[in-house]
C-alpha cells in the first residue's frame, strides 16, 4: 500500500483503540496551559501537575506571574528541571503576553519566550482546536518505528507526518500516537507481542529477536 493509505490505517488503528479524550496536562486555561507545556520539557507530566498547582495559586494569570521574583518561581519549579532557565522564560511570556489572549498562529507563538514548534503545536491543537502535528520523543519514536518517517529532526517528522494525513486527522493522531508511544512502544522494551501493528510494523521483527535473547 502507498504512505498515505498505510497513515491512514495507523490512524484509524489508534483512533478505534484509544480513549476519546486524551489529556496529559491537567490545566485547561489557555494561559496556564501554555506555561505546563513549557515547563514540561525533560520533565514528566505528573511532575508538571503537581508543581502548576502551587504555582498557579500564587500566579494564577499572566499579569501577576509577570511580576514575580524569579528565584521564587525558581524555587516552586525547581522540580522539572533546567529551573532557571524556565523561570526566566515563563516570567517573559507572562510579561509579553500582558493583558492579552493567546496568540492563534504558530509564527505569532514561537515568538513568545520559551515556545517553540511543539509548545505552539500543543496550544494550536489543544486551545484552539486547528490542526497540530505534535512532535515529543513519544511520537517520534513510533512514527520512526512504523516506518511514516525515517529521520530524528523534528521539524521533518511534522512536515512529513503532516503531508500523510488529512489536516483534521492532525491533532488526533498526535495524541493517540504519543499515548501509544507510552503504554505499548516503550523506548527500551516495546509490548511487539500485543501491538496491534504487529502484521504491518517494519520494527518488529528486530524487536521480537533483540528480547528473545
Amino acid at each position: 500500500m502507498d504512505k498515505n493509505t498505510y497513515a491512514s490505517l495507523i490512524y484509524e488503528r489508534l483512533d478505534t483503540l484509544l480513549p476519546e479524550d486524551i489529556q496529559f496536562l491537567e490545566q485547561r486555561d489557555p494561559f496556564r496551559f501554555l506555561i505546563s507545556v513549557i515547563l514540561s520539557a525533560q520533565t514528566t507530566d505528573r511532575t508538571v501537575n503537581a508543581v502548576v498547582r502551587t504555582l498557579f495559586a500564587l500566579y494564577p494569570d499572566a499579569p501577576s506571574l509577570a511580576k514575580a521574583r524569579r528565584e521564587d518561581v525558581e524555587e516552586i519549579i525547581f522540580p522539572t528541571g533546567f529551573y532557571r532557565n524556565k523561570a526566566k522564560n515563563i516570567i517573559a511570556c507572562a510579561q509579553a503576553l500582558g493583558d492579552g489572549g493567546l496568540p492563534e498562529t504558530m509564527e505569532e507563538l514561537v515568538k513568545l519566550p520559551g515556545v517553540g514548534r511543539k509548545t505552539a503545536s500543543c496550544v494550536l491543537g489543544d486551545i484552539y482546536g486547528k490542526p497540530a502535528i505534535i512532535v515529543d520523543t513519544h511520537f517520534g519514536r513510533v512514527v520512526n518505528r512504523l516506518g511514516l518517517v525515517s529521520t530524528k529532526d523534528p521539524e521533518k517528522i511534522e512536515r512529513e507526518v503532516a503531508s500523510l494525513l488529512d489536516p483534521r486527522f492532525h491533532y488526533r493522531f498526535s495524541m493517540t500516537a504519543n499515548l501509544f508511544g507510552r503504554t505499548t512502544c516503550h523506548a527500551k522494551k516495546p509490548s511487539c507481542e500485543d501491538c496491534p501493528f504487529s502484521d504491518v510494523c517494519p520494527s518488529r521483527d528486530a524487536f521480537l529477536k533483540k528480547h528473545s535473547k
